[in-house]
């Protein structure tokens, strides 16, 4: 499966690859079946695939009404991702799909991933973790254990909440070579310093510009300006809780601020933005948001920041094209 190309810039989708400027208006960190790793065994929840897809179907046909094109599942391996279902909505209703490979936190790893013949288990090492999401890119996602479908078209990982582990380290590392030999990005969330998480990655050689790190609009992050350094280092700013509002994350109010302090400071073409939606969520509540919440609610609130037409439009089509073309 050749997924590069030395001239028409393409991304990688669940229906193969798609010529970038196709993607329209993307939802870069979204998820759409989300499953908390072995929910799907517990007594009390069922996985009725065609209650799935209708809703599923429901909530992306919105998002096209609206004018989006394209949503990224960013949840990576085993949480749910199903390309099949993927597959056939994207089929059905119109909307580009990229989903994602990638792991983490460490303790979402399952025994696997660790070598238990030390003590403590000591994880993989980067280059096992690197061939593992390489392998899901070049040669399609696993359907599983049995078959491989498209190619994943993004590396998502994510770092432990209370700050990176070794095992996290791994991941990241691993993440980062698997970005370089196949020419996708990376997307991280960060644990309790994006900077620092941020700078595991780059310290494997990977451009900054082929990065972006989520979870920006956490409480945390913007106390601690951590979306103008991430801009100023190069690597992608993403708002990616658009529309939740608690103890955790400032409002929509002051992303709304945030956006257009970056777009003053000359860095509108690291801005990315997303509600963070769960289409269903299995094991856990999920974010019940509609993929078109930033078009329908936060994209007013940009206008009245005076963030105009191009700005936006850099934000919700330029950059995330950029981010996700093959290299």
């Amino acid at each position: 499966m050749s997924v590069k190309s030395n001239t028409v810039k393409t991304v990688n989708t669940v229906l193969g690859p798609l010529p970038a400027e196709e993607l329209g208006v993307v939802a870069v960190h979204e998820a759409l079946l989300s499953v908390v790793p072995g929910a799907e065994h517990a007594f009390d929840i069922t996985i009725d695939r065609a209650e799935i897809f209708e809703i599923l179907a429901a909530k992306l046909k919105d998002f096209r009404a609206h004018g989006g094109g394209t949503v990224v599942d960013s949840t990576g391996m085993f949480h749910g991702r199903d390309v099949r279902l993927y597959e056939s909505l994207s089929r059905t209703t119109g909307v580009h799909i990229i989903a994602s490979t990638g792991q983490g936190p460490e303790e979402l790893l399952g025994g696997y991933f660790l070598t238990p013949q030390t003590n403590p288990p000591t994880p993989w090492p980067a280059e096992k973790f690197a061939a593992l999401f390489s392998q899901e890119v070049t040669e399609g996602m696993v359907v599983p254990r049995v078959e491989r479908r498209g190619p994943a078209g993004l590396v998502a990982t994510v770092a432990t909440r209370d700050g990176m582990t070794a095992t996290d380290e791994s991941l990241f590392r691993g993440a980062a070579r698997a970005a370089l030999s196949t020419g996708v990005a990376v997307s991280l969330r960060y644990g309790s310093d994006a900077v620092h998480d941020l700078g595991v990655v780059l310290d494997e050689k990977l451009p900054a510009d082929r990065v972006v790190v989520g979870g920006l609009d956490r409480k945390d992050a913007v106390a601690a300006g951590a979306a103008l350094e991430i801009a100023r280092r190069g690597a992608y700013v993403a708002l990616d809780h658009v529309g939740v509002e608690d103890e955790t994350h400032i409002t929509d109010a002051e992303r709304a601020a945030l956006v257009a302090d970056l777009v003053r400071c000359g860095f509108g073409d690291r801005i990315l933005l997303s509600g963070g939606a769960t289409g269903v969520a299995k094991g856990h509540t999920g974010n019940d948001l509609p993929y078109s919440y930033v078009l329908t609610s936060f994209v007013p609130l940009l206008k009245a920041q005076g963030i105009g037409d191009e700005d936006t439009r850099r934000i919700l089509v330029d950059n995330p094209r950029d981010l996700l073309s093959v290299r």
